[in-house]
């Protein structure tokens, strides 16, 4: 038997722990900044470079991750509608509130373009741009979904063609019925293992973000803002007011519930979001945070991967509408009434292209594309990337979650109760996700002791009543 001291000592230690997972965030973050001030200010090559290394780890690991989870997420979240008694009217919502808000969010990256001018005052001149390796087209989007093997689209990270396959698959084991639940099952436990894989990248975040954040100081340094200061401006002002002024006035009129309680139990998602740019690698933390806001898991498990891949109102809507705004300023080219009716369209029909993944240059050169402006004014946003890519990113998985929580509320489906009761969570907790169950079993992390109703079982006050 241990002496009281020895079990204090003992209790002492168990009691040592790491700070909350959003301090380490800012830890990472402040750390990154000074340590990237460093090598560039004193020319240390060896920070400069290891900075870069560990940046450039994190983005692969994310990587590393996305065509098996695309895939197994999309098939899954397919087969999954079989248990949700209005399947096609939920997928049908949902699609059409992807299009509502990517319509809202491009109307305003045009509005601040127009008011903000952002390519104006910049020393920027068409000389500095350069053509990107990486181009889309429409026909490459059309022509580009489906492959021409199997392989091939998970050799190259080809998303468009993996959500293709997916959705094949998927279709065709709700069509097999009972004779296709041995492969269903082994979807389910094979998803499980790569959220739990992708759950250890997760943890890795903070030093990812001491990586990525030192490396873009020490490439590019300060001077780089000023040339950028006003388009910076206007793609943060319009994320952030999707975020926060769209998304929270639909959730109130349109879904009836708190807005404040839904970023609550948001939030981890977001902060995720931003520091890894990618809503692909995000996904898991979204469909937890969406559940614990009452979705009914057999319903998020299809919005959320689904929104996951299609849903880019930060990069797809806002960004390339202020992207061709600012091109069109330093190459003196003048837009009208034709060529903003075209960004809307190529904003709102191919945010697909942009396909879950960091960055957002085949969307940017897809619309350059549209409206015949140089390809070459991509390579001016090159720089500014990473900065811009955070917020972009935090606003794709927020329209991610709202969407489906819009959804469920106007279908009766939400569960209010765990709505008014969600709280945030630590994103490094571990998630011990049960494996779906016939019955749609809940418990989606080691503290939530709540039950939700399965899609198509009323829950609570009705659609229209507030939260």
């Amino acid at each position: 038997m241990s002496s009281p001291s020895t079990a204090t000592a003992e209790t002492g230690r168990r009691r040592i722990s790491l700070p909350p997972f959003w301090a380490q965030i800012l830890i990472g973050l402040a750390l990154g900044v000074l340590l990237g001030w460093v090598a560039r200010t004193w020319s240390v090559e060896w920070l400069g470079t290891t900075l870069s290394e560990i940046g450039r780890i994190f983005v692969q690991l994310l990587r590393l991750a996305v065509a098996p989870l695309v895939f197994f997420a999309i098939a899954v979240s397919i087969t999954n509608l079989r248990k949700v008694s209005n399947a096609a009217r939920l997928a049908g919502q949902t699609l059409l509130w992807f299009l509502i808000t990517s319509l809202i969010a491009v109307a305003i990256g045009i509005t601040l373009g127009l008011i903000t001018n952002p390519g104006s005052g910049s020393s920027l001149t068409p000389a500095d741009g350069e053509a990107p390796g990486t181009t889309g087209s429409w026909l490459d989007f059309l022509t580009g979904i489906i492959p021409t093997n199997i392989i091939e689209p998970f050799a190259e990270l080809r998303v468009l063609q993996i959500v293709f396959l997916a959705a094949i698959v998927g279709i065709v084991a709700l069509k097999l019925g009972d004779r296709a639940a041995p492969v269903i099952t082994f979807g389910e436990t094979v998803l499980e293992m790569l959220q739990k894989a992708l759950w250890w990248v997760i943890r890795l975040a903070p030093l990812g973000t001491l990586g990525l954040i030192g490396r873009s100081i020490n490439e590019y340094g300060w001077d780089l803002l000023g040339d950028y200061a006003k388009f910076t401006a206007a793609v943060y002002i319009g994320s952030l007011l999707v975020m926060f002024g769209v998304y929270p006035l639909l959730l109130r009129f349109f879904g009836g519930v708190n807005p404040l309680q839904f970023y609550r139990g948001a939030w981890p998602a977001l902060q995720l979001g931003f520091v890894s740019r990618s809503s692909v690698g995000t996904m898991p933390v979204t469909q937890r945070a969406t559940e614990r806001l009452g979705v009914p898991r057999e319903y998020a498990s299809f919005a959320v991967p689904f929104g996951a891949t299609t849903k880019m109102d930060g990069c797809a809507a806002i960004y390339p509408a202020l992207a061709a705004i600012f091109i069109a300023e330093i190459f003196d080219v003048s837009l009208g009434i034709q060529e903003y009716i075209l960004i809307v369209f190529v904003s709102v029909i191919g945010s697909a292209a942009t396909a879950g993944m960091t960055g957002a240059t085949v969307m940017t050169t897809l619309t350059l594309s549209t409206l015949g402006l140089p390809l070459e004014g991509v390579g001016l946003l090159l720089a500014i990337d990473p900065i811009l890519d955070m917020i972009r990113t935090s606003a794709n998985v927020a329209g991610q979650a709202t969407v489906p929580v819009i959804v469920a509320a106007r279908e009766n489906i939400l569960d209010r109760e765990a709505y008014d009761n969600a709280t945030s969570f630590e994103i490094d907790e571990e998630w011990d996700a049960p494996a779906p169950a016939a019955s749609g079993g809940d418990g989606d992390g080691p503290d939530d002791g709540d039950t939700r109703p399965t899609a198509g079982a009323g829950a609570g006050p009705s659609a229209g009543s507030a939260g």
